[in-house]
C-alpha cells in the first residue's frame, strides 16, 4: 500500500480478517472531520467535582460540559475514594484547587503555613499596613504564672516601641525628603510611612497576629494539614485542625446574602419554587470533603525529627557556633552522600552549613551513611522523601538573614528551602536608618530586652518552654536557611530583589549572592541585571 496515508493506515480493518474490504477511494476521507478546537472557562463547579470531571479526561470520552452535566457529589466522592485512596492516583488532587483565609495567626506559624513548595498565597504586608493594633498570640503556659507575665510584659514592650518608632521614623523621614510639586501630599505621607514601617516591622515580634490567604490544589492541602499536624509547636497543631475542618465543613459562601433575598422574592411569588430555588442556590458547599479526610499526623516527619535533633545534639555537642563571616556563603561541590547528610541534619541545629559538613566529613563514610538511613528509617508506603533529600542543584546558598528580610525571600518556591529554627543565638540586625534617626540606643535596649526574656523563657523548666519563648523573637533577629537552585533562578532572584524599591536586607542579601556566583563563574557575570545596591535610594519611588 504504497500511497496509503499514515491516517488511513491506522483506520484499517484487520487484514487476518478475509471478509474486510479495503478502500481507498480518492474522494472519501478515512478520518472523520471534526469541529476545530474549543477553549472556554469553567466556573461554578465545585473543586472535587471539577478535580474529577477533568480526571475523567483519562478514562473516559465525554467532553467537560458533559462529565460536569451527569457528575453529582456522590459519584465524585466515590470515584476519587477509588482512584484517590485505593490506587493512589494522588496526581487527582492536584487539579482540586481551593481558596482559603486564614486570619489571627502570628507570624510565626503564617512562616510555617507558608512553607510548601506548591504554594500560592499572600500575607498581610508589614510594609504597607500598621500593626500596632494587631494583637498578638499567647502560647499556653500552662501554670508557669511567672512565664506568663513575663512573656505578655516582653510583648506589650515591643508593641509599645514600634508604636513609638513607627511614629518618630515617619517624622524623620519626612524632615529628609522634600515633597515633589507634583506629588500630592497623601500620597507622599503613605510612601514614606511605607518606608518608616519597612524599618520599625523589625521590632515586632513572631507573636504579632497576622492573616493570609491561599489557594491550593488539594494534594499540596492535605500536605499542608499533615505537616502542621506533625509540628512541635500547639499553635501550628491546631492551625492544621482548622484548615482541615474549614475544607471538609460548609464554605463561606460571598453570594449568600443576595442570593436569600433573591429566594425570598421567589418564594413571595411561587412557594413551591422558592423551596426549589433554596436548595438549589443555598445549599451548602464543601470545597474537599473527601481529599483531605484522612490527613493526619506524619509519623515519619515526627520520628524522623526526633532521631535527627538527636543525632546533630550528638554530633555537635563539643562545638560552639562559630561566628558568620558572610551572610551568604555560596558553598562549593561536595559528594551527593556528604550533601545529604549534611542537609539532614542542618535543620536541626544552629551551625552553619560548613561547620556540620566539616564534622560530617571528619566522622567517616560510615556515620553518613547512619544519618542517611535515619532520614528513611521511619518513611512510609506513601511518604514523600524528606525535603533534604532534594539534593544535587548547582548553586546552594547558606544565607543568615533576619527574619523579617527572610519573610520575603521565602517566596521563592522555585528553590529548595530548607529552614533551621527561630533563635536569639545569631544576633539582630542593625539599620543604618535606626542610626540616622538618632535611636540607636532605643533599639538595641529593645533587642537586648526581648533577647533576655526569650532566654530566660526558655530555660523554663515545662513541656514546651523552648517552643513558647520563640513568639517572643523580634523581627530583628537572624536565622539560617539553606537555599538550593539552578542558574536561572539565582539570577531571577538577584535581579528581582535588588531593586531600589526592595527593602534593604533582602537587596543586601540578592547582591551578595550575584556577587559569590560572579567569583566563582566570572564568565557568566554579564548575564545578571542586577543594581547597585550602594546607590542612595530614591525614598519616594515604590
Amino acid at each position: 500500500m504504497p500511497n496509503a496515508t499514515i491516517s488511513e493506515v491506522s483506520h484499517m480493518p484487520d487484514s487476518s480478517d478475509s471478509n474486510a474490504e479495503i478502500s481507498l477511494e480518492a474522494d472519501k476521507p478515512a478520518v472523520v472531520e471534526t469541529p476545530s478546537v474549543e477553549v472556554f472557562a469553567v466556573f461554578g463547579a465545585e473543586p472535587e467535582i471539577q478535580a474529577y470531571a477533568m480526571a475523567k479526561y483519562s478514562r473516559s470520552a465525554l467532553s467537560m460540559k458533559e462529565s460536569l452535566k451527569e457528575i453529582s457529589q456522590q459519584k465524585a466522592e466515590k470515584f476519587l475514594n477509588t482512584f484517590y485512596f485505593q490506587y493512589g492516583h494522588r496526581s487527582i488532587a492536584d487539579l482540586a484547587h481551593i481558596a482559603l483565609a486564614v486570619e489571627k495567626l502570628s507570624i510565626l506559624a503564617a512562616i510555617e503555613l507558608a512553607d510548601e513548595q506548591r504554594w500560592d498565597g499572600q500575607e498581610r504586608s508589614t510594609r504597607y499596613q500598621d500593626f500596632k493594633k494587631s494583637g498578638c498570640f499567647t502560647p499556653d503556659f500552662g501554670s508557669d504564672e511567672q512565664a506568663r507575665t513575663l512573656y505578655r510584659e516582653t510583648v506589650s514592650f515591643l508593641f509599645a516601641e514600634y508604636e513609638a518608632l513607627s511614629a518618630h521614623m515617619t517624622q524623620h523621614l519626612i524632615s529628609i525628603t522634600p515633597k515633589p510639586a507634583d506629588m500630592k501630599q497623601e500620597t507622599y505621607e503613605r510612601t514614606l510611612k511605607a518606608r518608616a514601617f519597612d524599618i520599625t516591622r523589625y521590632v515586632l515580634p513572631l507573636a504579632t497576629n497576622t492573616s493570609l490567604g491561599e489557594i491550593v490544589n488539594a494534594r499540596t492541602l492535605e500536605t499542608q494539614v499533615s505537616h502542621l499536624l506533625s509540628h512541635t509547636h500547639a499553635e501550628l497543631r491546631r492551625l492544621g485542625v482548622l484548615l482541615k475542618e474549614a475544607a471538609t465543613s460548609p464554605a463561606y459562601n460571598v453570594n449568600a446574602e443576595s442570593l436569600g433575598e433573591l429566594v425570598e422574592r421567589i418564594r413571595a411569588l411561587n412557594s413551591a419554587l422558592g423551596a426549589q430555588a433554596e436548595q438549589e442556590l443555598l445549599r451548602e458547599v464543601r470545597v474537599a470533603p473527601t481529599l483531605v479526610k484522612y490527613a493526619d499526623p506524619n509519623q515519619y516527619e515526627i520520628e524522623t525529627r526526633r532521631d535527627l535533633r538527636q543525632a546533630a545534639r550528638e554530633l555537635m555537642k563539643t562545638e560552639s557556633v562559630a561566628p558568620s563571616k558572610a551572610i551568604v556563603d555560596l558553598l562549593d561541590e561536595e559528594p551527593l552522600e556528604v550533601e545529604i547528610a549534611t542537609t539532614l541534619l542542618y535543620e536541626h541545629c544552629h551551625y552553619s552549613y560548613r561547620q556540620i559538613r566539616q564534622s560530617v566529613q571528619v566522622s567517616g563514610e560510615r556515620y553518613r551513611r547512619e544519618i542517611i538511613d535515619l532520614g528513611l528509617r521511619h518513611r512510609g508506603k506513601h511518604d514523600e522523601m524528606a525535603r533534604a533529600f532534594r539534593a544535587g542543584q548547582q548553586f546552594r546558598f547558606d544565607i543568615l538573614m533576619d527574619i523579617g528580610g527572610f519573610r520575603d525571600m521565602h517566596r521563592h518556591r522555585r528553590c529548595i528551602q530548607l529552614m533551621q529554627g527561630f533563635t536569639t543565638h545569631h544576633g539582630y540586625e542593625m539599620l543604618l536608618d535606626v542610626e540616622d534617626a538618632g535611636v540607636r540606643h532605643r533599639y538595641q535596649t529593645a533587642m537586648q530586652r526581648a533577647q533576655t526574656a526569650v532566654e530566660n523563657l526558655a530555660k523554663r523548666d515545662a513541656a514546651g518552654a523552648a517552643e513558647n519563648s520563640q513568639y517572643g523573637i523580634p523581627l530583628a533577629f537572624r536565622k539560617r536557611a539553606l537555599f538550593k537552585m539552578d542558574f536561572a533562578e539565582a539570577v531571577y532572584i538577584s535581579e528581582l530583589r535588588t531593586t531600589p524599591a526592595g527593602h534593604v536586607s533582602y537587596r543586601n542579601v540578592a547582591h551578595a549572592m550575584y556577587e559569590a556566583v560572579m567569583r566563582k563563574y566570572p564568565a557568566l557575570a554579564k548575564y545578571f541585571r542586577v543594581h547597585d545596591v550602594t546607590v542612595p535610594v530614591d525614598l519616594l519611588q515604590r
